[in-house]
């Protein structure tokens, strides 16, 4: 996903402090009508999240109960109520992670590449320059992709919000509102025009799959 091999790159504008804030408002204002996800809906999603025994990857595994609570977390953030939406974060996410057994990129191994929804270290630095909390450690990292996505998944929270937060972030508002009708064509576009990959038979999978458990 967003694949770039670049190793070292400038910090990039950070979030304006007043559109953070009113985003931070907004969602605590919306968290109050959004339905948890739960350990249940992620099991039937993602059956493989069940355990974390034997992972393929050492440190990189999450249960499904850590993938329901983190997740939830970053749907009140970022403002995403819509079932639609939800569906189509999530089953990136699983699909990208293999079933959250992973949050770094081992295939082909693009260092800095990772998080849930295994983004680029372009969007990772974006990503974390837009947390207030670790805004004084990424400048510290000075364009250090493994440094930057190490901070990311230092914590669940945010390791599990970057899918919530580039739908947001980096999708335009046609496509955000393709995917919120619901219809298989706006989850095309949602994958091929902002994701930038092919929608092909497994992303489509866990996306339906992620639709009828939601």
């Amino acid at each position: 996903m967003h694949l770039h091999t670049t190793k070292n790159l400038l910090p990039s504008l950070l979030l304006s402090a007043i559109g953070g804030s009113a985003l931070t408002a907004a969602a605590s204002n919306d968290s109050a009508y959004l339905d948890p996800i739960t350990t249940e809906q992620i099991l039937k999603i993602a059956p493989q999240s069940a355990s974390c025994d034997n992972p393929p990857a050492a440190g990189e595994c999450a249960t499904a109960d850590i993938a329901a609570r983190s997740i939830t977390s970053s749907f009140e953030r970022y403002q995403v109520s819509s079932p639609a939406e939800q569906a189509a974060v999530i089953g990136l996410m699983a699909f990208e992670s293999g079933e959250f057994k992973y949050n770094r990129n081992h295939f082909p191994g693009v260092p800095g590449q990772g998080t849930r929804n295994m983004q680029s270290p372009a969007f990772n630095l974006k990503y974390a320059q837009s947390i207030p909390e670790i805004r004084d450690e990424v400048s510290q990292a000075n364009g250090d992709v493994v440094q930057i996505l190490d901070l990311l998944l230092s914590n669940e929270e945010y390791d599990f919000g970057s899918g919530a937060w580039f739908l947001r972030m980096q999708c335009d508002e046609d496509v955000q509102a393709q995917l919120r009708s619901g219809t298989e064509e706006g989850w095309e576009a949602y994958i091929t025009k902002c994701v930038g990959t092919d929608a092909n038979a497994a992303r489509r999978a866990y996306w339906q799959k992620a639709v009828e458990v939601l």
